[in-house]
């Protein structure tokens, strides 16, 4: 861990996008949008901060839980010959102005939490075609995802445009 400041790194343009390296902490940053958006992250691989993130986000919309709108997202490396089957190798949340970047591929153990706060019905899960993605995270880890909204079946429907499907 960490003992003091870290220099900030800049990514793309500076004046659009940066992240700061926050003290004291080798997995917690803050992404700077257009100077005026700020979004706290966490990247890690700990079941003990993944478990800490969805704590956090728990106690800070204590007040609203049953409309609590999480964006989602998974990465894993593609199976590029026969039998392959590499597993999710990240799980990405947002909620708000919060992001945990969770390293499954790494981490021993899956989070009781992290698994019941995926699994609570009272949650919108905000994905964009995923359908696949919930396959692996079900087979790979038996993490099951409730009450998920695929943004663009969400806007071919609002719009009228099924080319946006």
């Amino acid at each position: 861990m960490s003992t003091g400041a870290k220099e900030n790194r800049v990514m793309e343009d500076p004046s659009t996008i940066t992240i700061e390296d926050l003290p004291y902490s080798d997995s917690r940053f803050m992404v700077h949008f257009f100077d005026d958006a700020h979004i706290a992250t966490v990247v890690t691989a700990s079941a003990e901060e993944a478990s800490e993130w969805v704590e956090a986000i728990l106690w800070v919309h204590r007040r609203r839980l049953s409309r609590l709108i999480v964006g989602l997202d998974v990465e894993w490396r593609p199976n590029l010959s026969r039998g392959e089957n590499n597993p999710v190798a990240v799980l990405q949340l947002c909620v708000g102005q919060r992001c945990l970047v969770f390293q499954l591929l790494h981490c021993r153990d899956i989070p009781y939490r992290l698994s019941n706060f995926l699994s609570n019905r009272k949650f919108k899960f905000m994905v964009v075609g995923i359908d696949k993605d919930f396959e692996k995270l079900s087979s790979d880890y038996n993490l099951e995802v409730a009450n998920t909204i695929d943004l663009r079946v969400f806007a071919a429907e609002v719009t009228g445009r099924r080319e946006l499907r």
